[in-house]
């Protein structure tokens, strides 16, 4: 038998170790240097393995993993990696984003169909990407800066060799991301902004990312119990001689185009997906299909806690639209899919949060016909009720689009606060 030679990886399994090597190492702000002293080996090792020029023993792979912070696994399978991404539907967007060439400081137009995120998706591809990681050890400075590269990667943006300091720190994207090891989120010198998004990273006691939560400045609003969080927004109720009232007779002429009557939502969609051109029900329909509810009864039981109220109304405006199923994400407005925002009132005082109803800031929805959604062009639904220690009874129905609200619910406004925001997050908010 002739001398045995040693079998060398294929081409393509050395590249794809190359190839994220070097993107760990550059999310990591590592150079090839520092990555070297960190594994025992020569600066020049780590360079040949980056080019594809030198085999790497499984010894050597296992250190090199440690010192990244990933596993040998996700140093081998990048292939595996992206199909996570592929099987959730979000992919698109980070390949749009990685084949356009922009930075984290690109502007990209809220709605655009092409890059920008909707808060959904961003949350799982935080998931996918960020879950599993290890910042065990590092200085709370660095832990951020790693952090941030490890979102770059995550949505297909290069790393920047340095973050500038601007607000939001992902302007392209709009949000800012916070390391969550306890319950307690505190926002330095700065309102809550409700178009902005937050990236709430959970991490283990030993380091290791658990979970991402993605939401609006306007839902973390909805967690402040002092009153005095930041400005907010609110309206008085004052009921009229009747117990139902359309206060808008049609929907935003930004937003008529796009509705079609006599739809059955059933076999049509979910609550919580975005809104589609053609399924979006004209406010009279909805109007008239809520109008039945008017009289029901159900018990108060949880009413107390802040983050349950409406979920009982949440589940009869979804069965009295003909949804299939009654979905809440906890996302601005409720029913998403038909630009509905559900409010139960028993008092006078209409609370909006940060979100001003008539603004035409854009929505955190894809475009519509190439429109994008504004926030003036939600639908809300508001119900009186009356409450007794048991139960909760409906008794009037106002249905007006967002551009309306106030020509027939005076406004008014909550205090403000530019300090620093502690906000206690409920214990089973990640879940």
């Amino acid at each position: 038998m002739g001398e045995k030679k040693l079998r060398k990886p294929s081409a393509a399994l050395t590249q794809i170790l190359a190839d994220n090597i070097r993107e760990y190492r550059k999310v990591k702000h590592l150079s090839q240097e520092e990555l070297a002293d960190a594994c025992e080996l020569h600066r020049t090792y780590v360079g040949s393995v980056e080019r594809g020029e030198r085999n790497v023993t499984l010894s050597t792979l296992e250190v090199v993993a440690k010192a990244l912070g990933v596993s040998v696994i996700e140093l081998l399978t990048r292939k595996q990696r992206e199909k996570r991404n592929v099987s959730s539907g979000v992919s698109r967007y980070v390949e749009a984003i990685r084949d356009s060439g922009l930075s984290i400081y690109d502007k990209i137009e809220s709605g655009d169909s092409d890059y920008w995120i909707p808060t959904p998706a961003l949350e799982t591809i935080f998931n996918e990407g960020l879950a599993g990681i290890s910042l065990a050890g590092l200085p709370i400075r660095t832990r951020s800066k790693v952090i941030k590269g490890y979102v770059c990667h995550c949505l297909g943006y290069p790393v920047p060799r340095s973050f500038k300091k601007t607000l939001p720190r992902f302007p392209g994207q709009m949000f800012d991301t916070y390391i969550q090891k306890s319950n307690n989120l505190q926002i330095w010198n700065e309102e809550l902004s409700p178009n902005r998004r937050y990236v709430l990273i959970r991490i283990s006691g030993e380091g290791i990312i658990t979970k991402v939560k993605v939401v609006t400045g306007d839902s973390l609003a909805l967690l402040d119990t002092t009153g005095t969080l930041t400005q907010k927004y609110q309206a008085r109720l004052i009921p009229g001689a009747t117990t139902k009232e359309l206060v808008t007779l049609e929907d935003t002429d930004w937003l008529r185009p796009f509705v079609r009557g006599g739809q059955s939502l059933k076999t049509i969609t979910s609550p919580i997906n975005h809104p589609k051109d053609g399924q979006l029900l004209p406010i009279a329909e909805l109007f008239e299909r809520l109008c039945p509810l008017l009289g029901t009864t159900f018990p108060a039981s949880g009413w107390d806690q802040e983050r349950n109220r409406g979920a009982t109304l949440h589940r009869l405006v979804c069965e009295r639209l003909g949804y299939a199923d009654y979905r809440d994400d906890g996302r601005f407005p409720d029913v998403r899919q038909q630009l509905l925002e559900v409010k139960l009132q028993t008092s006078p005082t209409i609370d909006l949060g940060l979100i001003c109803p008539d603004s035409t800031d854009a929505l955190d929805v894809p475009k519509i016909g190439g429109r994008q959604v504004r926030h003036c062009d939600v639908r809300y639904a508001l119900f009186y009720a009356k409450r007794d220690r048991d139960d909760v009874q409906l008794t009037h129905l106002f249905l007006t689009t967002g551009e309306g609200l106030f020509t027939r619910f005076p406004k008014f406004q909550g205090k403000g606060l530019n300090t620093k925001l502690q906000l206690s997050l409920p214990a089973d908010f990640f879940d």
